[in-house]
């Protein structure tokens, strides 16, 4: 597999929030988010080639009992498989962080899925040339219903605007999440972006009964790698 970085920290996002976790971030991605916080593992892919073994070894030198297997986009990667059943042999907590667009039967025990909104299609960036497959593969319902269906999930949307929930409403009706799964936060890369989306974001979650999730990493560390 190919892997951008191998870090602990505190998971930044969603319902485990807070939680020591050790990140696994796999390199390469189906999409091409006009917004990518993470672009060495989409736009510019970069990193090295490692077995199942070694990401298990580097795994083993934190004290975390969580793991996150992240991107990029983890379930295109040839040993995401093999990957999270050595992680489940070895006792860990297992979180997966995908789009939802591609489907592998992994071991999971917290499946975080982040359908990507049309504010997310690059429609500019590199003149444009990655909107039309973004646009294409960006949202699979089917795929996520599956994935709801199998795994104990959360359901995370990224919102730009308040006019973003229209479209978190359809694809919350057309996939059935509960929700008290669905998980909303603020797109930004620095504190004052996010805090201000922040607040009338949390007045949609208690208008709606969905969760709020900050960006703890972004607000402790900053918008930087390895946090």
């Amino acid at each position: 597999m190919r892997i951008s970085e191998i870090f602990y920290s505190l998971q930044g996002e969603g319902m485990l929030a807070g939680t020591p976790s050790a990140f696994v971030r796999s390199s390469g991605c189906n999409l091409r988010c006009a917004w990518c916080d993470t672009p060495y593992t989409s736009w510019a892919p970069e990193g090295d080639e490692l077995s199942v073994e070694e990401i298990l070894a580097r795994v083993r030198e934190f004290p975390a009992r969580h793991v996150v297997v992240t991107g990029g986009e983890p379930m295109i990667a040839p040993d995401i498989v093999p990957l999270t059943e050595g992680l489940r042999a070895a006792g860990w907590h297992i979180t997966i962080e995908t789009a939802g667009t591609v489907w592998a039967p992994v071991a999971c025990d917290l499946m975080s899925v982040s359908p990507k909104l049309s504010n997310s299609t690059p429609l500019e960036r590199d003149g444009g040339r990655w909107a039309a497959a973004h646009e294409r593969l960006r949202y699979q319902p089917g795929i996520l219903k599956r994935f709801i269906a199998s795994y104990d999930y959360q359901m995370k949307f990224v919102l730009a605007r308040e006019s973003d929930l229209v479209e978190i409403q359809r694809i919350i009706a057309e996939t059935g999440a509960a929700p008290d799964r669905v998980v909303l936060m603020s797109e930004g890369t620095d504190v004052d972006t996010l805090r201000d989306r922040g607040r009338w974001i949390a007045e949609i979650c208690k208008r709606e009964g969905y969760r709020y999730t900050p960006r703890l990493h972004v607000e402790l560390w900053g918008a930087r790698r390895g946090v």
